[in-house]
């Protein structure tokens, strides 16, 4: 009974030596993740500074190339874009309406 309860204790102790070096190993993972985190903020502070400008010239752009279709006389009714439905229920009784 004695070796039961001295590897049970060792045993334990492992579990708190791996979960204890795993618990250091993230938090230097998260330390780096955050120092890097810290230094992409000055970047991103550059470029969201230059965003609305940016936005603004690619508009100037696009408006000076697309080229706008005239507008018909007479608009088109509107139409469902998968075309007319059509439904398989009749295919499969043997039905076929005449077209």
């Amino acid at each position: 009974m004695t070796g039961l309860v001295v590897f049970t204790v060792i045993d334990v102790l492992l579990l708190i030596a791996g979960l204890a070096f795993y618990l250091f190993w993230v938090g230097s993972l998260l330390t780096r993740i955050a120092g890097n985190l810290e230094e992409c903020a000055e970047t991103g502070g550059v470029v969201a500074g230059a965003l609305p400008l940016l936005y603004g010239m690619a508009e100037d752009i696009v408006a000076d190339v697309t080229p706008r279709p005239e507008a018909p006389a007479v608009p088109e009714p509107a139409r469902p874009a998968s075309g007319t439905r059509r439904s398989r229920l009749l295919d499969a009784v043997g039905f076929h309406p005449a077209q």
